[in-house]
This record gives C-alpha cells, structure tokens and sequence, in this order.
C-alpha cells in the first residue's frame, strides 16, 4: 500500500529526486549553458538564437546557448522549470520588454530573487538594438520606439526591418558597433538610476540585455586569450 498524504517518500521516490537533473556522462561546458527564456515576440528568439550561431565552432563543447518561448507571466516560472531539469550547469535568464506588461517591475524582482538574470528593455527591445547605432533616443512608447528603429535600420543597412527577420543579429553586428553598444546602454542606465529612477518601469530609455550579451562575449573573449 502507498505512503499516506504527510509520510516519508519512498526510498525510490527519494532517490528519484536526488537524481534529479544529474546525466551521467554529461559534462558540464567551462565557460557555461546559457538558458535564455524569451516571451512569445520573435524579435528577442531570432537575435539570441543570432548570437548562439556564431559562437566559433571549438567553443560550441564549452559554450552553449538555448532559447526558450513562453508567455512573458511565465517567464520566471519557466526558467526555473528548465533549470530544474538540469541544475548543475544551466545559467538562467529571462529577456522581455516593458510594452505593454502588466507588473513589469514585478517580474524582475521574482527573478532576482530565484537568482534569474533579467535582460529587460523599456520601452521595447529595438531601444537596445539601437544602441547598435551609436544612440537610445529617450521614447516613450513602443510603437513609436519600432517605428523610428525601422527608419534609422533601414538608413544603416539600407534594407527593411522586419520582427521576423532571422539575420537581425548578423546585420546588427555588419552594420553596427556591439561593443560600443553594451558601454552606451550601460552608461543611459547608470543615468536613469543618478536621476533617482529606482523602477525599471520608470527607467526609459534603458535596457539590461547588454549584461548578458556582454557577459557571453566576453566568455568566448576569454577563451581565446588563454588559448
């Protein structure tokens, strides 16, 4: 007969959750597994999935990146349902926009406190990729904020932008200036916080995302230095 509602799991229930998330023979990759969960837009997906692509064939063994889609109240939830599987080498973070989420600031201090990074844009991710371009305009909304990304894409690229657009992350590294990127967006979110701008919600311009890019970069930067 089973174990009653209160009583000790089974030995075999017990070791089932010890194992839990522990492969044999796997090997945990030196510079990381970057789990990168996303909302449902395709912009964020296509760019990260851009920047796992070209990672040098030599580190794919010890960088590794995954992107996950989900509704963006499921973000953190999600996360740490995947980490979960597989805790000993998975690096969590979570990436959506201000738009039009409701608790946005909420979202990010859940995923603080499960030690979830948050790559957050406000108002929308374009603002971060414009920094590719060597600004972020301060705008206020998203639809504004696409609309005149499309326009400075177009004047950079000299083709059309497109959310669909699987080569964002190519065409942004040919056409614009990532490192100069991750040090602008840096710096427009130090000054919303010497503003006195405590929320993420109330800090637009502004973006997170560079703290993640830069950190993978800097990953494969640092292989090959020891290399």
């Amino acid at each position: 007969m089973g174990n009653k509602r209160g009583g000790k799991p089974s030995d075999s229930r017990a070791g089932k959750r010890r194992d839990r998330g522990k492969k044999v023979g796997v090997r945990v990759p030196e510079l990381g597994y970057y789990l990168i969960v996303t909302d449902t837009k395709e912009t964020e997906k296509n760019y990260f999935e851009g920047l796992r692509d070209i990672i040098p064939p030599e580190l794919k063994d010890h960088l590794v990146v995954k992107v996950e889609k989900t509704k963006t109240v499921e973000l953190v939830e999600k996360a740490l349902e995947l980490v979960g599987e597989e805790t000993q080498y998975r690096i969590p973070w979570i990436v959506f926009d201000r738009d039009q989420v409701k608790d946005f600031d909420g979202i990010i201090r859940a995923a603080e406190k499960n030690h979830v990074g948050a790559g957050w844009s406000n108002p929308c991710f374009e603002i971060w990729m414009y920094a590719y371009f060597g600004e972020m305009p301060v705008i206020m909304d998203s639809v504004t904020c696409c609309k005149r990304f499309a326009d400075r894409f177009e004047k950079a690229t000299g083709q059309i932008y497109s959310k669909n657009d699987e080569d964002i992350y190519q065409k942004l590294l040919r056409h614009g200036n990532e490192e100069q990127a991750i040090l602008l967006a840096e710096k427009v979110y130090k000054r919303c916080v010497e503003n006195g701008k405590k929320k993420p919600s109330e800090m637009c311009p502004a973006s997170t995302v560079q703290r993640l890019v830069g950190e993978i970069q800097g990953k494969i930067g640092k292989y090959h230095e020891n290399r």
